[in-house]
């Protein structure tokens, strides 16, 4: 396949239509992604799901009764079906020890199992104009016509203006509903119209992307642009990007691959932008997380070895003494290849100096050692005093602690322990005491 020739073709000067079904797609991936945003924020993911599947019943329903395949007719018939079986979901939940995500369970498969049935009875019953229907199930894009194209595009629109308008009521709603709730805000309403508003961008990509398919382009957006920010509104445009980048691929490859169907691009393109999200995200990435633990590790690691020095040199009288590398070993699992190169990194790094006899903490490395063993100090008299934790049980508690706490934080344990009554624990809190640690 050329590719680079299609793509020439698909944007040329005669293939309009093309590009007007490129743009419908676009717009329903724009609509999934806003309306899938705040689906899985609410953790409303199967919903989707099982509104796609509950649709195909009211699609065969709607050209049994009236041999009409109009885009407007059978979008109501998939809306009605839709809503009875999220009307069924609520009644099931609400009047029967079944769950949530069970009774969901129940729907999706007992209407797409009826769709299935009534689908096999159309093709079987020699209806002239049938043929078609059978892309509601993975969809195609190429066999839309301009009216359907229309109608996805009007509807689309028509969803994200409401999302528009009710932007900060739907924004509370997702997060706290009952803090929506003491601000006066009609919830039951809200959650009524962010559903219906759901379950209308489920019915209007059935025909581009399928019944099978059609959760996966509402919630794959969403969960790739929520690897990237923790806001609101920059996940919303970062939903509705993925989205339109899935539409138009989806709408592109149909086109040029007449055996292709629209819906599983359109979901393989999210997935593959959601794989480079899980990945490379910045903040919850894989990658970033990868080299976040091996800092942590490293500093923890270079934090153990300088309190190690220093608390053996505390044992001479002197923490700027020099220390034998022998004596360091003990407290650690490494080899002494590993640590004596870890003690080199540190020389180079101006934590250590090194001599014929062993190392010293330079000031840089007295300072550092000092912070980590008063805190931890602090924080095993903040365990013994205020937990009221025996002594014994402190230790493995503070070794993890003491990686982590701030200057506020220590500031604060000190401010909190010269408090108490007894100063004598204080003074040994020092970095000179003698509390062991």
């Amino acid at each position: 396949m050329d590719i680079l020739g299609e793509l020439l073709q698909y944007f040329g000067p005669h293939a309009s239509t093309r590009r007007v079904v490129m743009l419908g797609c676009m717009l329903l991936g724009i609509s999934s992604g806003v309306l899938g945003t705040f689906a899985l924020l609410r953790r409303q993911s199967l919903l989707g799901d099982a509104m796609a599947h509950a649709a195909l019943p009211g699609v065969c329903v709607f050209f049994l009764l009236t041999h009409s395949k109009h885009p407007v007719g059978l979008l109501l018939g998939a809306l009605v079906s839709g809503l009875i079986g999220s009307f069924l979901i609520m009644q099931i939940t609400r009047h029967s020890r079944i769950k949530n995500d069970t009774a969901i369970g129940l729907v999706l498969s007992v209407f797409f199992g009826g769709g299935i049935v009534l689908l096999t009875v159309i093709q079987q019953s020699g209806a002239g104009n049938q043929a078609g229907l059978d892309n509601f199930l993975f969809g195609k894009a190429a066999f839309l016509l301009y009216e359907d194209i229309m109608l996805i595009g009007g509807m689309a629109c028509f969803l994200l203006l409401i999302v528009g308008l009710f932007f900060k009521e739907f924004k509370v709603l997702s997060f706290d509903a009952g803090f929506a709730e003491s601000l006066g805000f009609p919830v039951k309403r809200l959650d009524a119209l962010l559903t219906s508003l759901i379950v209308i961008a489920v019915m209007i990509g059935l025909q581009a992307v399928g019944v099978i398919l059609m959760a996966a382009l509402l919630i794959i957006p969403a969960a790739a642009a929520r690897q990237w920010t923790n806001r609101l509104g920059v996940m919303l445009v970062l939903s509705a990007g993925v989205g339109a980048l899935s539409g138009m691929f989806g709408a592109f490859f149909s086109a040029i691959a007449p055996k292709t169907p629209t819906g599983p691009i359109m979901v393989l393109t999210a997935s593959a932008m959601l794989l480079l999200s899980l990945t490379f995200a910045p903040g919850r990435g894989l990658l970033a997380t990868w080299l976040r633990q091996r800092r942590m590790k490293r500093k923890i690691l270079i934090e153990n070895i300088l309190k190690a020095f220093y608390k053996e040199a505390e044992e001479e009288g002197d923490t700027l003494s020099t220390v034998s590398f022998e004596r360091v070993q003990r407290h650690f699992q490494l080899t002494a290849g590993a640590l004596k190169g870890w003690c080199r990194t540190l020389s180079r790094e101006g934590f250590l100096d090194e001599s014929a006899n062993g190392y010293a903490l330079t000031q840089k490395g007295h300072e550092r050692a000092e912070k980590i063993v008063r805190g931890h100090r602090l924080w095993e008299l903040y365990l013994i005093r205020q937990a009221e934790i025996a002594d014994d049980h402190v230790q493995r508690d503070a070794e993890d602690m003491e990686h982590f706490l701030s200057p506020e934080i220590i500031a604060q344990l000190e401010e909190l322990l010269e408090a108490e009554p007894d100063q004598d624990e204080i003074s040994d809190a020092s970095p000179e005491g003698s509390l062991s640690s």
